[in-house]
């Protein structure tokens, strides 16, 4: 009996997997922030990019946007509303500027240029309701999104010329009906401002969905509590997100709990739950990773503290800000190395002391290039790959002196870096013989049990090899 069991359950998470496999997910994910006619907002593209990642990673096929025009948010809604036909599952994110203008909603596309409720009537703005009905009306289940009850910023415009007649300009957005086999979420209750959050990260309403509405096993119903709560204090119980839900069924949107096999092991759930994260860590790095905005950068750092390309998305937004003229922040780039490099001065001397071979000095050069410090590679320290090093020693925190000393140059080499693998860059070596590599004296290490130099490809030290192919990952994902 207990084999017939056990046989039954297996069934029905076959069943189960299939059923979700089958499903067809569409979902709509745009972020505005880049007005051209009111004060811009630092966050939407932000939340935009991480919540696209995330809803791919559990399987929905994602039309996304920044910062678009009143022709592209039409052209990207035209593709949602296609793709959106009979799906099992749709999802309307939007994040960016809202208003509400007697008792309807609107979008802002960037463009926007509003002066009076005549200008949102014929189609400045985008209505929320007719775009929902319009585009999901057919997928089972809707799930909509708005990380948009931000102040009006068009509201004293409006009011200015419309002063022969009542209108009524909201604050924040006006209340909203779901219809059947939806919900609909606010970042705050109906009539209120919701927060941006920090510059350069998500917004706390975004922040609070990308951390609960994909979590394996849990029920959208459920996680929108759990999103209410973490958003209620995170502000100080100073926002507090609404909805209106007409779900007539469970909705997952990362699978159903499986039923427990007799004698199964609960840490068995805790180890399947590990893995989106890491998928939508790498979707998002993906989404920013040629960016030249070094708030996006900083985004990636704050959901991701310990992220797999933090050292690469800390020397992205050193080389952004162009110079690292903050001790506190540049010192975190070299954390977990030795605090002597910080004192420690180099020199031409300290320099010879490593014993750099031309192919280690080409090494550096990738590096430097990797970090976003361009130099040419050429295996030679000329005055621009000087001038290059400050930079990289200012960006630090080290002491500027154009000349690299031991502990500097472990510290590049622990650098996770967007690195190409020397078979692919140093071909020009083919012909050459590497230069006899000299032996470190004891002094200008800081200590004199300092490894020989290593070659270029990380020669037989296992955790350099180990930092190198780090990079070589970092390069094919960039």
């Amino acid at each position: 009996m207990r084999y017939i069991t056990l046989l039954l359950s297996l069934i029905c998470m076959a069943l189960t997997v299939n059923s979700a496999q089958a499903d067809r997910r569409v979902a709509f994910v745009v972020g505005n922030g880049a007005y051209k006619n009111v004060a811009p907002l630092p966050n939407p593209s932000v939340d935009a990019k991480a919540m696209a990642a995330a809803l791919r990673n559990v399987g929905f096929e994602v039309v996304e946007g920044v910062n678009l025009t009143r022709d592209k948010m039409t052209e990207r809604l035209l593709d949602f509303g296609k793709k959106a036909q009979g799906a099992d599952v749709a999802v309307f994110f939007y994040a960016g500027h809202g208003i509400a203008i007697s008792g309807t909603n609107y979008l802002l596309p960037i463009d926007a240029d509003i002066k009076s409720e005549m200008d949102v009537k014929l189609g400045a703005a985008i209505n929320i309701d007719l775009t929902l009905d319009q585009t999901m009306g057919d997928a089972k289940v809707k799930l909509v999104f708005l990380d948009a009850c931000r102040d009006n910023p068009f509201a004293a415009k409006i009011k200015s010329n419309s002063a022969t007649r009542s209108v009524n300009v909201g604050s924040g957005l006006a209340e909203m009906k779901s219809g059947e086999g939806t919900l609909i979420a606010f970042a705050t209750g109906p009539g209120q401002t919701a927060l941006d959050g920090t510059e350069g990260g998500n917004s706390p309403f975004t922040r609070a969905l990308l951390a609960n509405v994909t979590q394996p096993g849990v029920e959208i119903q459920q996680a929108m509590t759990k999103v209410r709560a973490q958003v209620n204090e995170e502000t100080n119980k100073g926002q507090l997100p609404w909805g209106h839900t007409n779900l007539i069924g469970t909705v997952y949107l990362n699978g159903a709990p499986a039923p427990a096999a007799p004698g199964a092991a609960a840490p068995a759930q805790q180890q399947v739950a590990l893995a989106p994260n890491a998928e939508v860590e790498v979707e998002f790095w993906r989404s920013i990773k040629d960016s030249n905005k070094a708030e996006e950068f900083k985004a990636y750092l704050t959901n991701y503290p310990n992220g797999q390309f933090r050292s690469l998305a800390q020397s992205r937004v050193a080389s952004l800000e162009q110079g690292g003229n903050k001790p506190d922040a540049t010192r975190n780039l070299s954390a977990g190395i030795d605090p002597a490099v910080f004192t420690e001065e180099s020199s031409q001397l300290s320099e010879d002391q490593i014993g750099l071979d031309k192919g280690q000095r080409r090494d550096v050069q990738r590096r430097l290039n990797g970090l976003g410090f361009d130099t040419k590679v050429t295996g030679i320290f000329n005055q621009d790959t000087r001038n290059v090093i400050t930079r990289w020693q200012a960006a630090r925190g080290y002491p500027k002196s154009g000349y690299l000393n031991r502990l500097q140059h472990r510290a590049l080499l622990s650098e996770i870096i967007a690195t190409q693998p020397a078979t692919a860059s140093s071909s020009s070596d083919d012909d050459e013989k590497p230069a006899p590599r000299k032996r470190a004296s004891g002094g200008g290490g800081g200590g004199g049990s300092a490894p020989a130099p290593r070659q270029s490809g990380g020669g037989g030290d296992p955790a350099h090899m180990g930092r190198f192919m780090g990079g070589v990952v970092g390069g094919i994902l960039r």
